[in-house]
C-alpha cells in the first residue's frame, strides 16, 4: 500500500492485477472428454470453437472438403456436470494400434491368425517374461518403478496384473509392498475387523480398487449400494464438505453394526489415499487385459511384436532408439534400411527387423512409395544408375538420394564415398535418358538390349572410415544401427564404471555412481551470475542420461565436452518421476580413468595425484541384505555366499542376520559385488521383498 501511494506505476500495476485476478488464463480441451445431451447442446451450454480448431478425433477431411471445426463448451467440466449434462472420457490407446499391427505382421510372416480375445490367460511364457522384468513395450508395466514391483510380484494370473495396474496410482501405491508380501506368504493376511475379510479376500486384505471402498462401506457400516457410491464419489473428487458428512455417517453406521469407533476411524483412514486417484475395477480389467495381450505377443512372437512397436513409434526418434536397444538386447537383429528390402516402415525379414525407408531423415512417404512401386514393377535395383533411371526424379531428388546413401540404404550397390562423388553426374545422366525415352528418341550409345550410357567414367574415391560411416548413420537415422563406436572400447569402459545408464532410475536418490559413455550432445548455458555450465547427453550401449556440469566443474573439464568423446563421469544421481540425471563432480577421458577403483578414478590429468584422489574418494554404496536365519537355515546362507561369489565387483556387502527377534550386523569384508538389479532380484527371491537395499 505504501509503495502504491508513493509510486504511480506501482498503483497502476496493482490496479491492473486486481482486474486480472480470477480471470481464466486460457481455454483448453480435455484430451478425451465428450459432453452428451438429449437436446442440442446449444440449448443448455454456450459453445465456442476449440482453441486449436482441431477436427474431432484427429480426423482428416476428404479432398476438397473444409476441415471441420471441433466445438467445445465455454463452461468447465464441473459446471457442465452441475447443469445436468453427462461427460464421458473416450480413450484412444496407441497400444491398440501396436497390437493390431503385430497381429497383421504375424499373419503375413507366419501364416498364423491370432484372435486376442481367445488367447489363453494362463500362458506360462507370458508370466515368466513379466517376472523377469522384460516390460519394455508392455502397456502400463513399463518404467523403472513399475518394473521393479512386477518382478517382485511375479504375477501368475490376470488378476495379479489388474491389481498391479490399479495399485501403481498415487492413491493406493503405498499398499504395493504389503500386497506383494501377502501374495507370497511373507506377511500374514490381516484385516482391521473380521467383517472385512470376505470382501477383501481376493486382494489379500488390501484395498486396491474403488469398488473395495464401496464394498467395505457396505459390509462395515451397512451402506446401501447408492450410499456407498456417494462415498466413493466424495472421496474421488475430494469434496471436503461431503467427505466430512460421509465420515460421520460411516462411523455411526459402523458403531450401529457393533464395530468399535476407533476401528471405524482406522478403516475410514484407509479410504483417504483413494482421494489421490484410484482405479475402478472395470478400468483395471481393461488395462490389465491389454497389458497381458502385449506381454503375450512379446513373449511368443518377439520379432513381430517389436517390429509393431517400432512402427508405431516411428515419428519419435528417442522412443525408436529405446525400442531398437530393447530388440537388440532380446537378441533380435535390427538391420539398416535397404532400397531392395525395406518398405515404408519397419518390417520383419526372417528373424530380424529391417528399418523402413521413411525412417531416414529427409525421406518422405512420397519418395518411399515411388521407390517401392518401381521395385514391384521392375524387380530389385541392380545398380545405382538402375535406381536413378527407374524412379521418378521428381520424387527422388538429390537431397533424398544423399540421405539414402548416407543411411546405408544403397550399400548393396557400391561404396558410399563413390556414390556421393558421382551423385550429380549420375543424376544428370539418368534424367537425360528419361527425357530421351519420353520423347521416343534412341541414344547414340544405347544398344539393342537397352543398355544405358554410363553416367560418368568410374573414379576411385577412398571410402569413408568406419567412424565416419557410423556418424552418417546416426545423422540420418537418429541412432547407430550397424555398429556402435562404444563396442570397440566396451571392455575398457565396463572396467571403469559401477552402473549402466539404464539402471539409474532404479537407484536411490543422491546415490554416488560412476558411469561412462559417449557424448552425443552438449548444451551450454549461463547462470544468473554469468558463469558457464553445461547439460551433456551421455549414452552407453544400454541407454542414455543427462549429465549436469555445474560452473566450478565446467571450468576444469569444458575442453572434454565434445560430441563423440568417450568419458567416465562420477557424480550423484538425481532421481525424480522415473527419470534420472547425474550431477557430476568429476569427468575424465576414458584412458585416464582408474580401472581398479571406479569411484577413485579422480586423479589429475597429469597423473600426479592419483593415489591421493583414491584416498579422498568416498566409498561405494554398500549392498545390505537382511536374512532371517531361522527361516532360510544353513542351506540359505550357503546359497547366499555362492550367489554373492558369482557377482564379484567393488561394492562392499553388509549382512543383517535376524534370529529370535535380534539383529546382528556383519560387514562381509571378504565379499565385494557388482550390485546389479539382477542380483537384487535373485536375493529378494531368496529372502523376500524389501530384504535388499543400498546405502
Amino acid at each position: 500500500q505504501r509503495a502504491a501511494e508513493e509510486n504511480a506505476q506501482v498503483m497502476r500495476l496493482l490496479d491492473l492485477a486486481r482486474k486480472l485476478e480470477g480471470v481464466a488464463r486460457h481455454a483448453s480441451t480435455h484430451a478425451a472428454g465428450i459432453i452428451i445431451s438429449r437436446d442440442p447442446l446449444i440449448e443448455h451450454v454456450p459453445l465456442q470453437r476449440a482453441t486449436k480448431s482441431e477436427s474431432p478425433a484427429g480426423a482428416r477431411p476428404a479432398e476438397g472438403e473444409a476441415a471441420a471445426v471441433m466445438p467445445m463448451t465455454q463452461y468447465d467440466m464441473t459446471a457442465v456436470e452441475k447443469i445436468g449434462l453427462l461427460k464421458m472420457d473416450f480413450l484412444g490407446l496407441a497400444n491398440l494400434t501396436i497390437l493390431d499391427r503385430a497381429v497383421t505382421i504375424i499373419r503375413k510372416t507366419r501364416g498364423v491368425t491370432i484372435d486376442l480375445a481367445a488367447i489363453p490367460l494362463d500362458d506360462r511364457k507370458t508370466f515368466d517374461l513379466l517376472a523377469a522384468g522384460e516390460t519394455v513395450g508392455i502397456f502400463q508395466l513399463e518404467g523403472a518403478g513399475m518394473t521393479r514391483y512386477v518382478k517382485e510380484l511375479r504375477p501368475s494370473s490376470i488378476q495379479d496384473i489388474m491389481a498391479m495396474v490399479a495399485l501403481f496410482r498415487p492413491g493406493p501405491m503405498a499398499n504395493i509392498p504389503s500386497y506383494i508380501r501377502r501374495k507370497h506368504g511373507q506377511e500374514p493376511i490381516t484385516v482391521l475387523h473380521p467383517v472385512l475379510e470376505p470382501v477383501l479376500r481376493e486382494t489379500y486384505g488390501v484395498m486396491v480398487y474403488q469398488e473395495d471402498v464401496m464394498a467395505v462401506a457396505q459390509a462395515a457400516a451397512g451402506f446401501s449400494s447408492a450410499e456407498a457410491d456417494v462415498l466413493r464419489y466424495a472421496i474421488g473428487k475430494k469434496i471436503r464438505d461431503k467427505l466430512q458428512q460421509q465420515r460421520a455417517k460411516f462411523i455411526a453406521g459402523c458403531v450401529d453394526k457393533g464395530l468399535p469407533a476407533h476401528i471405524a476411524e482406522q478403516i475410514f483412514e484407509l479410504f483417504e489415499p483413494f482421494a489421490r486417484y484410484g482405479f475402478n475395477r472395470a478400468h483395471a480389467a481393461c488395462y490389465g487385459l491389454i497389458a497381458y495381450y502385449t506381454a503375450h505377443l512379446k513373449a511368443n512372437y518377439p520379432v513381430e511384436y517389436m517390429a509393431a512397436v517400432l512402427s508405431s513409434e516411428a515419428g519419435n526418434a528417442e522412443k525408436v532408439a529405446a525400442a531398437v536397444a530393447e530388440a537388440q538386447r532380446m537378441g533380435i537383429s535390427v538391420l539398416p534400411p535397404n532400397v531392395n528390402e525395406s518398405f515404408e516402415t519397419f518390417t520383419v525379414v526372417a528373424d530380424a527387423i529391417r528399418f523402413g525407408l521413411a525412417a531416414v531423415k529427409n525421406v518422405g512417404y512420397g519418395a518411399v512409395e515411388t521407390i517401392i512401386r518401381a521395385r514391384k514393377e521392375g524387380g530389385p535395383f541392380t545398380t545405382f544408375l538402375d535406381l536413378l533411371e527407374r524412379v521418378d526424379p521428381r520424387a527422388l531428388n538429390r537431397r533424398v538420394l544423399e540421405s539414402l546413401i548416407k543411411a546405408g540404404a544403397l550399400d548393396s550397390m557400391g561404396r558410399r564415398a563413390q556414390m556421393l562423388a558421382l551423385l550429380d553426374s549420375s543424376l544428370d545422366a539418368a534424367q537425360r535418358l528419361q527425357r530421351e525415352r519420353a520423347s521416343g528418341q534412341t541414344g547414340l550409345f544405347e544398344t539393342g538390349q537397352g543398355a544405358p550410357e554410363p553416367a560418368a567414367a568410374p573414379i576411385e574415391v577412398e571410402e569413408f572410415s568406419k567412424d565416419e560411416l557410423l556418424q552418417m548413420e546416426k545423422e540420418m537415422l537418429g541412432m547407430y544401427i550397424s555398429d556402435h563406436p562404444l563396442r570397440q572400447v566396451h571392455a575398457a569402459l565396463a572396467a571403469r564404471v559401477n552402473v549402466a545408464l539404464h539402471q539409474l532410475p532404479e537407484l536411490q536418490d543422491k546415490a554416488t555412481v560412476v558411469v561412462g559413455g559417449i557424448i552425443t550432445g552438449v548444451k551450454r548455458a549461463t547462470t544468473k551470475s554469468g558463469s558457464a555450465m553445461a547439460f551433456v547427453t551421455l549414452e552407453d550401449l544400454t541407454g542414455g542420461a543427462e549429465v549436469i556440469i555445474f560452473p566450478k566443474m565446467y571450468e576444469q573439464v569444458h575442453f572434454l565436452l565434445k560430441r563423440d568423446s568417450v568419458v567416465v563421469v562420477r557424480g550423484k544421481v538425481d532421481v525424480a518421476e522415473q527419470q534420472a540425471k547425474i550431477l557430476a563432480d568429476r569427468v575424465l577421458p576414458l584412458n585416464e580413468a582408474d580401472e581398479v577403483d571406479p569411484v577413485a578414478a579422480t586423479g589429475s590429468r597429469n597423473g600426479g595425484n592419483g593415489g591421493r584422489a583414491r584416498e579422498e574418494a568416498p566409498h561405494l554404496m554398500a549392498l545390505h541384505v537382511r536374512v532371517d536365519t531361522a527361516r532360510v537355515g544353513e542351506e540359505g546362507l550357503h546359497r547366499l555366499h555362492d550367489l554373492l561369489g558369482r557377482r564379484r565387483g567393488e561394492q562392499p556387502v553388509v549382512l543383517h542376520l535376524v534370529s529370535s527377534g535380534r539383529e546382528v550386523v556383519l560387514n562381509a569384508r571378504e565379499l565385494r559385488v557388482m550390485a546389479t538389479p539382477e542380483l537384487r532380484t535373485e536375493l529378494e527371491t531368496l529372502f523376500g521383498a524389501g530384504s535388499v537395499w543400498q546405502e
